[in-house]
């Protein structure tokens, strides 16, 4: 769920926008990144491993997250988040009124919008291999064990 200036004008003049999200067990929320904004993510319920890399790739945290703690994600860092065996919940704030995330990975994600050629060149893989970092995962943005391992609360 997303609280932005567009459902709550007040967050404009703040220029803050906020997201509270659950994974159910052994859930994994889609490799993503804030396009404008920072995010201060805090952990409500359960832990999760949570894993952030900056621009170019370089890991910068690696750890379990559990209730109670703060992790602060750099905008344009990717972080990846996998929920334990008892579930996450977090709520994060944000420094856009209208922040904006991209996936890594999923049906909706950057990459499926790329060339197979484009793909292939960067990575240097063959066609193949383009269309399995394309095509390989058919969720949008949260990768589950399960059909019910996510779930967005208002």
């Amino acid at each position: 769920t997303t609280l932005n200036s567009h459902n709550l004008p007040i967050l404009n003049y703040l220029q803050l926008s906020a997201e509270h999200g659950v994974l159910y067990k052994n859930a994994i929320r889609a490799p993503h990144w804030n396009i404008n904004a920072h995010s201060i993510m805090y952990v409500t319920r359960g832990n999760a491993r949570v894993q952030i890399v900056d621009h170019s790739g370089q890991q910068i945290f690696n750890d379990q997250v559990m209730e109670g703690q703060l992790v602060v994600v750099p905008q344009n860092y990717a972080v990846i988040k996998r929920a334990s065996n008892e579930g996450f919940e977090w709520i994060a704030f944000k420094t856009n009124d209208n922040a904006m995330t991209n996936q890594l990975a999923g049906r909706v994600s950057t990459l499926r919008a790329l060339p197979e050629e484009v793909l292939m060149n960067s990575f240097r893989i063959s066609r193949d291999e383009a269309r399995r970092v394309k095509f390989n995962r058919e969720e949008a943005t949260v990768f589950s064990p399960s059909s019910r391992s996510h779930q967005e609360r208002p």
